[in-house]
């Protein structure tokens, strides 16, 4: 069994009646679920996960106000209910489960207590932090505040910010796959053009996903969440290809292109561009030219 399946079960079994039971005035007022950091809050957990920062219960999340009222009662009937399991805690695990103030778990991710409020601050936040804030299940949510912040990470991310994280992924794309891993082999540089070659499938891997208006996870589990997108998804072949197939250089150039075609193809399908060149950089202009906001236009194409 997964671990939000695990952590689903536990809360249906012991938690609901838990809370009920000792905090029924509250009761409307508590969101559970499981979210956050953790290959089993996306559902990408097997056995060996299991080695590491894993630990069977769920997340309760409360207002600020309800915090300072129950909070510490509230964490210490959970504690009850959730087995000790941890083999080992990595230097970068972190507790999660348990009870959590809202405004606490978005911050961890948002840098605030809820979305952002500015271009700038959506522009600065990493994919994977939106990724994190926004997996996993929520399965209750009376009051509704917890899940209004998620759908606003999962949904609500500006136009001009999609925009110009796209024009920035295309001008990395044509630098350092159209352009730069050719050049660096004709200077007898492999290990600068398996570096390029690498670049350029970070950048497609965030591409793909900004085109499907989703959010890439860590880089560990960027193919993985990939085979769940609705449009693309074909790619992650291809660009896994690029990293462990064969040592065939002019093979690899033609695939570069290929993936470049289909990703121009898609900007055209979304009018994110209208020209017709087969080279990305092109691309990249038309796209931040579509930027509505002045700040964001007039930033450098390969920033966001």
């Amino acid at each position: 069994m997964k671990g939000l399946e695990e952590a689903k079960a536990l809360y249906e079994a012991q938690g609901r009646e838990m809370i009920r039971s000792l905090f029924p005035e509250y009761e409307g007022r508590i969101a559970a679920g499981l979210a956050g950091h953790g290959s089993e809050c996306f559902g990408f957990d097997d056995a060996l996960s299991r080695d590491h920062d894993f630990e069977p219960g769920f997340c309760l999340w409360l207002t600020d106000a309800d915090d300072l009222a129950i909070g510490a009662r509230l964490a210490h009937a959970c504690r009850e209910l959730f087995p000790p399991s941890v083999r080992e805690r990595s230097a970068m695990g972190e507790k999660k489960l348990g009870v959590r103030r809202t405004s606490d778990f978005y911050r961890r991710y948002t840098g605030c207590s809820g979305a952002p409020e500015t271009l700038e601050h959506w522009l600065s936040l990493p994919s994977w932090a939106l990724a994190e804030a926004t997996n996993g299940e929520v399965w209750r949510d009376d009051l509704g505040e917890f899940s209004a912040i998620r759908e606003t990470l999962l949904h609500g991310m500006p136009e001009d910010v999609r925009r110009k994280k796209i024009a920035a992924r295309a001008a990395e794309m044509a630098q350092a796959g159209q352009y730069n891993y050719a050049r660096c082999l004709a200077h007898g540089e492999p290990g600068a053009a398996q570096l390029a070659l690498t670049e350029f499938v970070r950048s497609a891997c965030s591409m793909v996903f900004l085109l499907n208006r989703a959010h890439a996870p860590y880089y560990k589990w960027i193919f993985r969440a990939m085979e769940r997108l609705e449009k693309l998804a074909e790619l992650k072949d291809a660009l896994e290809f690029l990293l462990v197939g064969e040592n065939d250089s002019a093979l690899k150039e033609g695939v570069i292109e290929d993936i470049c075609a289909q990703i121009i193809r898609e900007l055209q399908h979304q009018q994110l561009s209208d020209s017709r060149s087969d080279y990305l950089e092109a691309h990249a202009c038309e796209v931040q030219e579509r930027i509505e906001s002045r700040t964001l236009r007039a930033m450098h194409l390969m920033e966001g």
